[in-house]
């Protein structure tokens, strides 16, 4: 079944466009894989007619990665009845079909899923993100927390497993130390930075930036030297005014910090995002790898924008630089440039993009962006649809046509990690960069007669201030740059499908 996500209509582009700055992008979009709900080849001593070991319900996709013919999905074990943390599925040819996921590598590696696992032995609890290296190799990023929204229990210490696609056997464990592991740690997803390796060390000396998301920091693995150290800052603690997520009037609780990540390896910037914020921050990768900061010294810290609403996946475009981004209430994928300060809406679905996960920029096709798209919420609040497709992959093509842009004065975003001055306005005779805030957010279709449902708190409140307070980070409202989507604009709602 070929199924397609429908672009912003035409006229309302114009309005949008012409009342607000933004550029329309021309882009094609296909949903290429898509389930009601994820099944499994089960082995046949499999106990599949227990709920406790496979609930159809309880499976959600958090992750993916692609490679050759396959596409990697990780279903993290936030319930019971999850039977593989990671699985595989052929590209294949067919557009829009729903494959039966494949334990990866094989079902030996997820027998946690029966409760029999041990921790010195090789397989996997709970991976919510997983990477691709430039060596063909697989990082799958272990959490060891089964059950996360239930009981939460720690059943293994985090780490990673690193497979070669060539032969699916694991290559490298790597097992964290207790000194960057803090109680409740739960580690969420990763970027891995390959730009100063060698060819020689076969992606070994590579580093890694992963999310700690309840004990909010980036965790800092150094590949070659088998070094780890934690870096914090409040810009990656939650924010309690955002705690609410609403998607199209289902309204859920989930305090999670840090776990959004994007990477830009020509810029040697990293973006991060917490889920309860409605902003964006960076941090140089020349300060990650720095090692643990000194007692007493903030991390510098920029903010980069404002958005309209929260948002995990993030995605950075290697052509240009551009930041993709979905707003949760939109139901929309966007696209900033930090540079040029062009900003578009990529896609709007209010039924197709309704919480993206995660995004991937293929390394064959760098133009165009892959969407990892579920309806999280309803799993979570317990009133998910089965008849309904809850879970999708989404190509949206020819998204970064233009070469990254180089300024003759680089521009100077806000610094959080102190007293800060406001953001430096600067103009090249050839770009301007000059900020221009759009006032409101986007606009979102919600049914106001659907109940509002609440589910129970997951808040781990911690000993800062948030980001909601303003002059905390001495930076006003009307300095935040873009990474608005404007909201006073009419759609022809009988396109959406």
């Amino acid at each position: 079944m070929n199924s397609t996500v429908r672009s912003v209509c035409p006229l309302c582009i114009l309005i949008l466009f012409t009342l607000f700055g933004l550029h329309q992008a021309a882009v094609n979009i296909v949903t290429t894989k898509q389930w009601n709900l994820l099944m499994f080849n089960l082995p046949s001593d499999f106990p599949g007619n227990d709920s406790q070991f496979y609930n159809p319900h309880n499976v959600v996709a958090t992750g993916f990665a692609m490679a050759g013919n396959r596409f990697f999905l990780a279903t993290p074990r936030l319930f019971s009845g999850v039977p593989a943390t990671l699985s595989s599925i052929p590209m294949g040819d067919m557009i829009g079909d729903s494959p039966i996921l494949r334990a990866y590598p094989n079902w030996a590696h997820h027998t946690a899923g029966k409760g029999a696992y041990k921790c010195s032995t090789v397989g996997l609890v709970s991976v919510y993100r997983i990477r691709i290296d430039s060596c063909n190799r697989l990082w799958a990023l272990d959490a060891g927390i089964s059950r996360s929204f239930e009981d939460s229990e720690v059943t293994c210490p985090p780490k990673i497993l690193i497979y070669d696609l060539k032969t699916d056997q694991v290559v490298r464990r790597i097992d964290f130390p207790r000194e960057v592991v803090k109680g409740e740690t739960l580690f969420t997803n990763m970027i891995i930075d390959e730009t100063t390796s060698r060819p020689e060390n076969n992606c070994d000396d590579a580093y890694v930036y992963i999310t700690d998301t309840i004990k909010p920091a980036i965790v800092v693995y150094d590949s070659r030297h088998d070094l780890t150290w934690r870096l914090s800052h409040p810009t990656m603690y939650p924010d309690p005014n955002f705690a609410k997520p609403n998607i199209l009037g289902h309204r859920f609780t989930l305090m999670d910090g840090i776990v959004g990540l994007g990477f830009d390896a020509h810029a040697e910037v990293i973006y991060f995002q917490p889920l309860a914020t409605d902003r964006l921050f960076s941090i140089k990768t020349s300060v990650l790898r720095a090692g643990p900061s000194p007692f007493g010294v903030d991390l510098p810290v920029n903010l980069i924008g404002k958005k309209s609403s929260q948002g995990i996946g993030l995605a950075v475009s290697p052509i240009d630089g551009s930041i993709y981004f979905s707003p949760m209430s939109e139901t929309a994928v966007a696209k900033y440039n930090p540079v040029t300060n062009n900003q578009s809406v990529l896609a709007f679905d209010a039924e197709q993009l309704q919480f993206v996960a995660d995004m991937r920029i293929s390394s064959q096709n760098p133009s165009a962006i892959y969407v990892l798209s579920s309806k999280f919420h309803r799993f979570f609040l317990k009133n998910v649809v089965p008849t309904e497709v809850n879970t999708r992959l989404i190509r949206i093509d020819d998204v970064a046509t233009h070469q990254r842009i180089q300024l003759s004065t680089p521009n100077v975003n806000s610094n959080l990690s102190g007293n800060s001055s406001h953001r430096s306005h600067q103009r090249n005779s050839q770009v301007d960069v000059v900020r221009r805030p759009v006032e409101n957010s986007f606009l979102s279709f919600i049914n106001n007669n659907r109940p509002i449902t609440m589910a129970y708190k997951r808040i781990k409140a911690p000993g800062y201030r948030f980001a909601r307070n303003e002059n905390y980070y001495n930076v006003k409202l009307g300095d935040f740059s873009g990474l608005r989507i404007a909201k006073n604009v009419s759609y022809d709602v009988s396109t959406f499908h």
